[in-house]
Parts: C-alpha cells; structure tokens; sequence
C-alpha cells in the first residue's frame, strides 16, 4: 500500500511538532543552565565595599579644575639631515604652558563669530 499526500503531510507535520518540542525544551535548558552558572559564579565574587572601605575626600578639600592658557610645542628639528631624533628626544605632550596667561577676550572690529556677515578683522 502507497502512502498519500495526506499521510506523508501528517506524518512530517507530527515529526515537525516533535522537533520544534525537543528544540525549544534544549533551548529552555540551556538558559537556565546560564542562570544558575551566573548565580554560582556571582556567590564567588566579593560583596560591596564596607563604609570604611569607601573613597574619601582628601584633607585639603576638593580637587578643582586648572585653566591655562596653552601654546604649541614645536617639535625639535635635528641638526642635520642624516641625523635622526629618537623618541625619548620627542616630547610628551603637544602643548606648553603659555607664558601670557590672560585670556583672550573679543577685539573691536572683529566679526564676532563665523558666518556673521561682518567684515572680520581688517
């Protein structure tokens, strides 16, 4: 006797069901596999810092910001071509203190910002 459509429809509908139940139950497994390794793996780890154990203001106060003005560094130049600068010969930052402090304040005559439609410095 040969199978029908309708059997090998039904036979593969139930084998379908049977996958997509053995799927989703490894799936299901598998994540609470996940939690219960997160909670053994959080027990391990220390607890919070105690009060004594907290960050504290130094004695002279609060830390506030500097501002200064800065100006470029140039960077050294060898003294020859042929000689080559080394990078403990380079300098760290790319900028330096600048020896006039005050800040820059708005001239008369300039533009006041880009784009304005003022003249500019002249």
């Amino acid at each position: 006797m040969n199978p029908t459509y309708f059997e090998v429809a039904a036979a593969t509908t139930v084998l379908s069901a049977v996958g997509a139940l053995a799927g989703g139950l490894l799936i299901a497994g598998a994540l609470v596999w996940a939690v219960l390794l997160g909670i053994r793996v959080r027990k391990g780890e220390p607890g919070p810092p105690r009060p004594d154990e907290q960050p504290r203001l130094p004695e002279s106060g609060p830390v506030h910001e500097i501002r200064e003005m800065r100006e470029p560094d140039e960077v050294p130049v060898a003294k020859d071509e042929s000689e080559r600068l080394m990078p403990y010969e380079l300098h760290q930052a790319d900028s330096k203190r600048s020896a006039d402090q005050q800040v820059p304040r708005w001239a008369p005559g300039s533009s006041g910002s880009f784009g304005s439609g003022g003249p500019g410095r002249t």
